[in-house]
């Protein structure tokens, strides 16, 4: 069997492209910066920078392609964002209209597409200081969640930040929260940790995207500001067309994890 960790980020994405890789990414390229995928209309490009500007701790913004373009310069100059991400969703008017492998169909000259950090970057970093990440322990996806935490409004974007959940021992919620703020490009330090209901969620059982996994006596439900947050924004703002990352299938970039972070 493979080891996906040991995977250069190039590597990753060619496995990723040739079809050979179709699962969540977390724990793939260790080391490596993992972000989400938004991709829409340039005519609604700024106001979505606008809305990620105001919103940086579920919106962490790593890099913009040119209208269309595929080729994130910033981050892997030699990567294509229509085929280099395990699966992707089409939005159309806020409705899930298909969910694919490949989106060379669907890319337009308009389209603008934006990186943005993803948790899973700081996974490693938890692990070093000895603090377990449930679902790749499992090997499933990572849950994630609709609260009832607004985001701030810009133009016609708007709607509720999701959250993705890991579960923490008591006694290392502390330096998860620690290890997890030196990476603010990719969602840092916790927004809540505890009682789910009070930011809204009902049931921790039943995540709004990925899989459940096991909470384990002496441990505590720790949320991270999650950016599957702009898929749930699609769904209330309804544009034409936005083409999204699936749920815990991200795009890896050539960027190393410390280079996000800070001392």
């Amino acid at each position: 069997m493979q080891n996906v960790a040991a995977l250069t980020p190039s590597e990753a994405r060619a496995l990723i492209r040739e079809g050979k890789w179709r699962k969540p990414t977390s724990g793939m390229a260790a080391g490596y910066t993992q972000a989400n995928l938004a991709i829409l209309k340039k005519e609604l490009a700024f106001e979505f920078l606008l809305f990620c500007q105001r919103n940086p701790k579920p919106c962490p913004v790593l890099d913009v392609t040119e209208a269309g373009s595929p080729v994130p310069q910033l981050v892997a100059p030699g990567a294509d964002l229509r085929t280099d991400v395990p699966a992707y969703r089409v939005y159309r008017h806020g409705e899930l209209v298909d969910e694919v492998t490949d989106i060379t169909s669907y890319w337009e000259d308009d389209m603008v597409a934006f990186l943005l950090g993803c948790s899973f970057t700081f996974e490693q970093a938890m692990l070093r200081n000895g603090i377990p990440v449930r679902h790749i322990e499992e090997g499933c996806n990572v849950p994630m969640y609709k609260t009832n935490i607004p985001c701030v409004k810009a133009g016609p974007f708007e709607g509720p930040m999701v959250v993705s959940m890991r579960p923490v021992p008591e006694k290392d919620v502390v330096r998860a929260t620690q290890v997890t703020s030196r990476f603010p490009a990719v969602h840092g330090a916790p927004i809540h940790i505890g009682n789910p209901a009070s930011i809204g969620i009902l049931d921790i059982d039943q995540p709004d995207f990925g899989d459940r996994v096991t909470v384990k006596e002496g441990e505590v439900p720790v949320f991270w500001a999650c950016g599957v947050t702009p898929q749930a924004v699609a769904m209330h703002v309804k544009p034409e067309i936005m083409i999204t990352h699936a749920p815990g299938h991200m795009f890896i970039t050539d960027m190393h994890e410390e280079q996000y972070s800070v001392l």
